[in-house]
């Protein structure tokens, strides 16, 4: 089907609203923040449940409120006064392939940026001064995340946009600390970032709805069919692009029931 400008931008705007409600908080991995006030801790339950938010929704809701338990439910408390033997001491978690060897790693990166960095927002913003782009964001924060002692197995579990990864999951904890349109879903607690910077999680759902649309030509879900599918998202709303995931990866799930309900 072919679609002028202003049906697509009607059906991304529509789907935006029906998807952007806080009920989408409901199913989604954005609810592990959600359980928190302190800014600090909507950070770091916000970043470590993007870091695992890949499979089975509920798996990743469930090993997500298991880390925040293995901090004793206070994230940022736990990150500044963990002793090394208190990270060592945890010696049960997996999740799908990251596991408690990661997690530790990830625990241990966590307190130096607090403690030596200022925490998550600077070492994202200084990145981001560098040119203006939240490519370059990605790429100061995963080189400041790496700087202690870890095991190469671990480098996997955050995206390196310069091997050209899409890089979904920072993508996602970025959206959410950067939007805020008052719908009640994103925190809006970062401000060196304007939302008009952000790029689209693109994952199967969003791809299989941006290709479906014309939005995305390439085949291959990198960090250059990132970049595509967000200039064009741009054209419907330059301020404010990545609202549109919401439309995207709802468009994907209507499609999903539809075509199950005919089978």
């Amino acid at each position: 089907m072919y679609w002028d400008f202003e049906q697509l931008k009607q059906l991304l705007d529509e789907k935006y609203f029906q998807y952007n409600t806080p009920d989408f908080i409901q199913t989604d991995p954005i609810q592990i923040p959600h359980r928190f006030g302190k800014k600090e801790d909507i950070e770091i339950s916000g970043f470590l449940a993007a870091t695992i938010a890949w499979g089975n929704r509920k798996m990743i809701i469930r090993n997500a409120l298991r880390m925040i338990d293995l901090m004793d439910g206070r994230p940022y408390d736990f990150i500044l006064n963990a002793t090394k033997d208190d990270i060592e001491q945890i010696d049960n978690f997996t999740h799908r392939t990251f596991n408690v060897y990661d997690f530790r790693y990830f625990l241990n990166a966590l307190q130096n940026i607090y403690k030596n960095y200022g925490g998550l927002e600077q070492v994202f913003c200084q990145g981001y001064k560098k040119d203006g782009t939240v490519k370059s964001a990605i790429k100061h924060f995963r080189e400041v995340f790496f700087q202690l002692p870890h095991l190469q197995r671990t480098e996997k579990h955050v995206s390196c946009v310069s091997r050209g990864s899409a890089a979904k999951r920072i993508n996602m904890f970025l959206m959410w600390m950067v939007r805020n349109d008052g719908r009640g879903v994103h925190f809006g607690l970062w401000k060196c970032i304007p939302t008009s910077a952000l790029m689209l999680p693109l994952d199967v759902h969003t791809g299989n709805s941006a290709r479906a649309l014309g939005l995305l030509q390439r085949k291959q879900n990198d960090w250059k069919a990132v970049v595509q599918v967000t200039e064009n998202l741009r054209r419907f709303d330059p301020d404010d692009p990545i609202k549109y995931d919401f439309a995207l990866f709802g468009l994907d799930l209507e499609l999903k029931r539809t075509k199950k309900s005919r089978q």
